[in-house]
């Protein structure tokens, strides 16, 4: 901040420009590790009666008594949510040139 204010930017510039994009390549992993832990979480929705995916694949499970094909669609489901999301921090991460993660 003090290079950037004593090179005559504004404190609005200096945040912009300086603070802001080193900040956000530090928080990036954890970021992309929360939307992914946030997505798999959501199964606890079911509790607040939202259907979604874990307790459609239970329902399924309760009606046919066939219990590995929903719930391996449903483990499915959800690998083919994550993998795409961790793949596009890791390629914003390299992009702004940070370390990647897996």
């Amino acid at each position: 901040m003090e290079a950037a204010r004593s090179l005559g930017m504004s404190y609005f510039q200096a945040m912009r420009y300086v603070i802001f994009p080193q900040a956000f390549r530090n928080i990036l992993p954890a970021l992309g590790n929360e939307f992914i832990a946030l997505l798999k979480d959501s199964s606890l929705l079911s509790v607040i009666a939202i259907a979604e995916l874990t307790r459609v694949g239970k329902q399924i499970y309760s009606t046919t008594f066939n219990a590995w094909t929903p719930l391996l669609g449903v483990a499915m489901f959800y690998l083919l949510m994550t993998i795409p999301l961790s793949r596009l921090v890791n390629y914003a991460q390299k992009r702004l040139g940070g370390h990647e993660f897996a």
